[in-house]
């Protein structure tokens, strides 16, 4: 279960306080909270394209999310900033990031690890 960030300054607090990963597809920004739920926010700036583009990116992002996101314990604040690449690459390709930014930042402890991974 997650909840959605609304307000700006939700999203500022994370790009402050929280630590960051950056990768060709996405930008993960996070920080640990005291509830027991995770709370995400996702960006897809004009630059990543049209419309239809942005929103492409944006539901990449959640789809890989949502996969790994019974493997996560505790609660965890999320903002995932979607890159130009975001839009063109397959969802596996932004699921290998975000599973490699969360393994490196402990949010999650084991994943099965794939032997194809293009981190």
């Amino acid at each position: 279960m997650y909840e959605t960030f609304k307000l700006n300054k939700e999203f500022r607090r994370l790009y402050g306080r929280g630590k960051s990963v950056v990768f060709p597809s996405v930008v993960v920004y996070y920080q640990k909270n005291r509830l027991n739920i995770c709370r995400i926010g996702i960006t897809a700036g004009k630059k990543v394209g049209c419309a239809v583009k942005r929103n492409r990116a944006k539901r990449v992002i959640l789809a890989s999310f949502r996969e790994l996101l019974p493997h996560i314990s505790g609660g965890y604040d999320f903002v995932f900033v979607a890159r130009t690449k975001t839009a063109t690459v397959k969802s596996t390709v932004v699921l290998n990031h975000l599973k490699k930014a969360f393994l490196d930042g402990g949010i999650i402890t084991e994943y099965e690890k794939t032997a194809n991974s293009d981190c």
